[in-house]
Formats: structure tokens, C-alpha cells, sequence
């Protein structure tokens, strides 16, 4: 007769379940206009630019969990040159994501950044070409275009997965977050809000509301 073991486990040892932060975010502040960067020639006007990509926003945990950077490299993601506009105008990676910029337009584009988490300058290439650029020091990265200086975006580079962009009516969630209390920030177009704190209970949710002036 064969005999078959089972171990009971408490309900207090269940491993936590994660839960996530979601909410919205409120933005009290006029839309900032496309920058020119001083001595650069304007080779045409500015194309028109989707107003919702202008109000995107980034809401991110402050501080990881324990056990965050167990996860892989990040992979590729995509910024588009179109229209004269990067697309997305703001993009949310972690560390080790390679960001193609393929140029989608009809004439050169030459991306670059002067930021200190990542100084590149990708040179002219023309439509349909694409280069590539791996970000692996969190940070904000500003980028532009070379040749047309009303062409402006946001990388925003986390050592963590534990972030959200807006969607067009201003909300986010942040999944897979290990039961705890965190401070989370939101962040738009280089101003971040001040830390509010999010409860989030085991296998839950936290709602959690932002306002940007």
C-alpha cells in the first residue's frame, strides 16, 4: 500500500499576493509650448502635435520593493520620429532597455541627448532608417532632434518595474506591487508632485489620486 504525504501550511506562511496602485492624474498647469533650442536654423514649422500625448504622466514608486531587481533586462522599445514629433513624447523603460528610433518621415532626423543618464548623438539618417541607444543609468533623458529644434521627448529610465504612464484621460495603474506602504510620485514634463503614500493590501487595490500644478 503506497502512502501518500501532505503538508499543511498555515494560512499565515501563504505567500503574499501583489496588489496594485491606480488612480488619476490632475494637471493644473498650462501645456508647455515646444522649446527652440538657441542656434539652431528653423527649417520649417513645427508640425501639429497629438494634445494628449502632451499630457501624459509618470507615476512611480519612490523607493522598490524588496526583490525588484530579480527581474530581467529589459528589452526593446520603440520612440518614433513622425510628423516631426517623437512618439510617444514621453516613454517610461527600466535599465537594459535598447530604445530604437526609426524615422518614419520623409527626410533626415539626427537624435540626440545631452543628459547625463545617457549622451548620444545617433547622426542623420534618412526615412525609413533606424538607430538604437541602451539605457542602463536610471534617470531622465531629454531628447531632441538636430535638424528640427521644435522636436523635443522624455525617456524616463527605472531601475524598477514598478511604474505607470497616463492613458488620455489622465489614468494609470502600476500592477504586480508586493503588499506594503510605498510613497509613490507622479511626474509631468519635468516637475514631480510630492510623495503620497499607498497602502496596498495583500492581493488588493490602492487608489491613489495625483494633482500637478
Amino acid at each position: 500500500m503506497s502512502v501518500v504525504s501532505f503538508v499543511c501550511v498555515p494560512q499565515g506562511t501563504q505567500a503574499a499576493r501583489p496588489g496594485t496602485i491606480r488612480g488619476r492624474v490632475e494637471l493644473r498647469r498650462p501645456t508647455s509650448p515646444m522649446e527652440r533650442r538657441p542656434g539652431v536654423a528653423d527649417l520649417g514649422s513645427p508640425a501639429p502635435r497629438d494634445v494628449p500625448s502632451l499630457l501624459r504622466s509618470v507615476v512611480y514608486l519612490e523607493s522598490a520593493p524588496r526583490g525588484a531587481f530579480e527581474t530581467e533586462e529589459g528589452g526593446h522599445a520603440i520612440m518614433d520620429q513622425r510628423n516631426e514629433t517623437f512618439v510617444p513624447h514621453v516613454l517610461a523603460i527600466t535599465t537594459g532597455t535598447t530604445v530604437d528610433f526609426p524615422n518614419s518621415d520623409r527626410f533626415y532626423h539626427n537624435v540626440f541627448s545631452l543628459s547625463k543618464t545617457r549622451r548620444f548623438d545617433l547622426g542623420r539618417y534618412a526615412a525609413g532608417g533606424s538607430r538604437a541607444v541602451r539605457f542602463d543609468r536610471p534617470g531622465i533623458a531629454r531628447v531632441f532632434c538636430d535638424i528640427h529644434s521644435h522636436m523635443n521627448a522624455f525617456i524616463l529610465v527605472f531601475s524598477h518595474p514598478f511604474f505607470g504612464v497616463t492613458d488620455d484621460d489622465g489614468r494609470y495603474h502600476i500592477d504586480d506591487v508586493p503588499p506594503g506602504t510605498y510613497n509613490v510620485i507622479a511626474w509631468h514634463e519635468g516637475t514631480s508632485s510630492d510623495p503620497k503614500a499607498a497602502s496596498v493590501p495583500d492581493g488588493g487595490i490602492a487608489e491613489l489620486d495625483f494633482t500637478i500644478r
